[in-house]
């Protein structure tokens, strides 16, 4: 009986520590350039206005090879190039202020802003 209780007790702590890591996970924001002239970020599917501080996954889609994925604010960071076209993914620490994305060659019509609290 006490053999039971304990392996009980051994798997509803593996459980809880388990669920704990999994709500412990990074945000993911997906970004999407081109093929058109047009640029998103968004977060579970709606347009990123407000993000807090911290750690954010960016998966970003650059549908052309004419544009590319960059952030600038208080981090700084191109996520893709332009040439490039495919899927790529970075993890980045942003910090409080504002941000704007942008496609370097076209950042007069394809931008946005959001800020990090």
């Amino acid at each position: 009986m006490r053999k039971a209780a304990i392996a009980a007790l051994a798997v509803s702590a593996s459980l809880l520590v388990a669920s704990y890591a999994s709500g412990m996970s990074t945000p993911t924001l997906k970004g999407t350039v081109g093929p058109g002239f047009t640029i998103s970020l968004t977060k579970g599917g709606k347009k990123v206005k407000t993000l807090t501080a911290g750690k954010y996954t960016f998966k970003v889609a650059d549908k052309s090879n004419i544009h590319n994925f960059a952030l600038k604010g208080p981090v700084k960071k191109t996520l893709t190039s332009v040439g490039f076209t495919g899927n790529k993914s970075l993890t980045i620490t942003l910090k409080k202020g504002k941000y704007t994305y942008f496609c370097t060659p076209h950042a007069s019509s394809m931008k946005g802003t959001f800020t990090v609290k």
